[in-house]
């Protein structure tokens, strides 16, 4: 993302090319973790909405901004305990991405990983996925094969959470 008039602390000019490296960064790990687990297609939608899911998770739990690849393995139970299934991960993101746009607005200069992370959250939040509906026969998936029974539209990020979870566990 090419960012024109905005001036650097280092002197040099505007117009430079900011590479969102953190998000990629997070996006990177959220990739290896699935494809470790080989949980799904990686060219599956379900993939694309772990992935998304999971480097939300990575992007937004580092508060100190240094994500780093020696802290990878020490931050896998952060991450576990973010993504369980009796937490409110959904409120959890939207209150670090508005914590990150408003020091985003303070700093005034541009911000190309909070614009990555905020179109993951979009397309998670907007885009609905057919899943299986688990709630719909007691037993739930057991009672069915795995392309038979009730399906229902589900927000993606309901999908994709619970599949980086499964992904960390895995790894």
């Amino acid at each position: 993302m090419l960012h024109r008039g905005q001036e650097s602390t280092d002197g040099t000019g505007g117009g430079e090319l900011t590479v969102p490296m953190a998000w990629l960064y997070a996006e990177y790990i959220a990739d290896e973790l699935l494809r470790t687990g080989d949980l799904m297609p990686p060219t599956s939608f379900e993939f694309r909405a772990g992935r998304d899911a999971l480097a939300l998770t990575v992007f937004l739990s580092d508060t100190g901004g240094e994500l780093s690849g020696i802290r990878v393995v020490s931050q896998l139970e952060t991450w576990l305990s973010l993504t369980a299934y009796d937490q409110p991960w959904q409120d959890w993101v939207r209150e670090r991405m508005a914590h990150l746009a408003a020091e985003a607005i303070e700093s005034g200069g541009p911000a190309p990983d909070l614009d990555l992370a905020e179109a993951a959250w979009r397309w998670l939040e907007e885009t609905e996925l057919l899943a299986p509906d688990l709630n719909a026969v007691p037993g739930g998936a057991a009672v069915f094969g795995e392309d038979e029974g009730p399906k229902v539209w589900t927000p993606a990020w309901q999908l994709g959470l619970p599949l980086g979870h499964l992904a960390i566990h895995l790894f």
